[in-house]
């Protein structure tokens, strides 16, 4: 009866709150401002014809995210990055779990084949995901975000011990994970770096040209739209995303007799 009671109670705090909803959006409406700042960003995220104030990107959400808003784009990041440094402090200490020889680790055979071709096309399309972001919806998060299923995949059906068999390992995800901050650091200054020597005025987080600063990355490649700085942000942000959950996933999933071992280790 307590459980029905309670159902009841949140179905109603439901319609109520819908209720709410519905009769203030009759009077709360987005304002005509609102409308044209969507209207600029759609305008302005791929025209050729305004090269001074286009990020070259069809992808609207991305242009957004790494050129008209990229300062908080960098911010957000920087949160995400400070969450993975947490997480590794507190699984410091825990340096080398073996495999017990004596238990058969993983699901059956079929699940473990299965996976192995799974895996393979999570990487596959995470990486189209991340560097199709500027072209499609997508981008480096989201890649990075989808390659991570993979590892997770891999130690709930192997186990955690066959992953780091493979050599993934919390060191080489650390690597990745550097690798991805740094070379999105590099691409955030890259344009300002090619306009200093020059003597020509630019910003951080610069793709294409300015209104007062007549330099930019090219927006194709061999004929490939990159839309400048967007590609690489992308790319960088793919390794960086990706390495960070796997840490994560490689943390959460160390076996607790680890920990007693450790812990066994430091009282003797």
């Amino acid at each position: 009866m307590r459980h029905i009671l309670g159902l009841i109670i949140v179905l109603l705090f439901i319609i109520g709150f819908s209720l709410v909803l519905i009769v203030a959006g009759n009077y709360i409406l987005p304002s005509h401002e609102i409308g044209m700042l969507a209207k600029y960003y759609l305008y302005l995220a791929y025209n050729p014809w305004q090269r001074n104030f286009t990020v070259m990107s069809p992808e609207a959400v991305t242009s957004i995210v790494w050129d008209f808003r990229g300062l908080d784009t960098v911010f957000e990041t920087a949160v995400f990055y400070l969450a993975i440094i947490g997480s590794i402090a507190l699984g410091r200490g825990i340096v080398k779990y073996i495999k017990p020889e004596e238990e058969e680790l993983g699901l059956s055979l079929i699940v473990k084949t299965v996976t192995r071709i799974s895996a393979v096309m999570i990487i596959a399309v995470a990486a189209s995901i991340a560097l199709h972001g500027h072209l499609t919806p997508g981008g480096g998060f989201q890649g990075g975000a989808t390659a991570a299923v993979a590892p997770l995949l891999i130690i709930v059906i192997f186990s955690h011990y066959y992953l780091l068999e493979k050599g993934v390992t919390k060191d080489l995800m650390l690597f990745l994970r550097s690798l991805g901050l740094t070379g999105i650091a590099i691409v955030a200054i890259i344009v300002y770096l090619i306009a200093l020597p020059q003597g020509i005025h630019a910003y951080v987080l610069q793709n294409q040209p300015k209104p007062d600063s007549s330099i930019g990355l090219p927006a194709y490649i061999n004929g490939q739209l990159i839309s400048g700085t967007l590609w690489f942000f992308n790319l960088f942000e793919f390794f960086a995303v990706m390495a960070g959950f796997t840490i994560v996933f490689l943390l959460i999933t160390i076996p607790e007799r680890a920990f007693r071992k450790e812990e066994e280790g430091e009282k003797q």
